[in-house]
């Protein structure tokens, strides 16, 4: 029998779908994040199945259990907290270890916070990346920022509402002219929809409670001769005195705090890492 991935409402209860509380009655056991919150949601369906704790810190343990009872036979369903499961939830564990017995999984998809944000921002759509969740300590969560900075895709972003302050000043000094988006407690009541560059958004914030979706446009592409004179000169230098590529870029990268990756394609594009 399946093991199914059921996207669950990110905040309003009524983006529940009919086929999503259709499996939830049907299936054997339902393995879910918070059995706190899924064991209220059953009740107000009046469904009454048999919850199994499955968050961040049981799951590689959970996943021997959970595979041998779909061994037997039984229908298991995965439900996060909120959104879809797998998605800066738990779940990828145990879908790989499914996939590699040829476990039947099937997904019911739902609603993410990501999707939802990225539409009501007003920022480019065609390509994105999702980064999840930035490191909670500044200097880790800056390092992170600064690799992103070549990244000409749409950046989408998790952030807790203890952080997200300090998250969108780290964006407002490393990225202070790009066009952001904040979005809080989405689909909630108290829904709130911020735009502008992060500065602004900080200005705007008049209550940092309830879950964030940052979405931050992405950067310009950069040509060579947009390069400051003084990089393109010492990587002249360093070149000349018979450094790699990868080396070149690597000094400069930690001289000038510019990114490698994009030193390497526009200082060096015929040369060989």
């Amino acid at each position: 029998m399946p093991l199914i991935l059921c996207g669950m409402p990110i905040g309003n209860p009524e983006d529940i779908s009919p086929r999503v509380l259709r499996t939830l009655q049907n299936t054997d056991l339902i393995a879910a994040e918070d059995t706190r919150s899924a064991a209220l949601f059953l009740q107000a369906h009046n469904l009454g199945k048999e919850l199994l704790s499955f968050y961040d810190h049981n799951e590689k343990e959970r996943v021997p259990q959970i595979l041998e009872l779909l061994r037997q036979g039984k229908t298991i369903a995965v439900i996060s907290e909120a959104g879809m499961p797998l998605i800066s939830d738990p779940g990828y564990h145990l879908v790989n270890a499914a996939q590699k017995e040829n476990i039947a999984i099937d997904v019911i998809p739902g609603p993410t916070a990501l999707i939802t944000a990225l539409a009501a921002s007003g920022l480019p759509t065609d390509r994105f990346a999702f980064e999840g969740f930035l490191p909670a300590k500044t200097a880790a969560r800056q390092k992170t920022l600064r690799e992103l900075s070549s990244e000409t895709r749409t950046l989408i972003f998790y952030e807790a509402p203890h952080r997200i302050q300090e998250t969108l000043q780290d964006i407002a000094e490393i990225f202070p002219e790009r066009q952001c988006f904040a979005g809080r407690e989405l689909t909630k009541k108290y829904q709130e929809y911020l735009h502008g560059t992060a500065q602004e958004i900080l200005a705007q914030l008049k209550t940092p409670k309830g879950e964030f979706v940052i979405v931050l446009s992405g950067s310009k592409k950069t040509t060579a001769a947009e390069i400051p004179n003084e990089i393109q000169e010492l990587a002249k230098q360093l070149l000349a005195a018979n450094l790699s590529v990868s080396k070149t870029a690597g000094i400069i990268s930690t001289v000038f705090d510019w990114p490698k990756n994009q030193l390497k394609k526009l200082l060096m594009p015929e040369s060989n890492t």
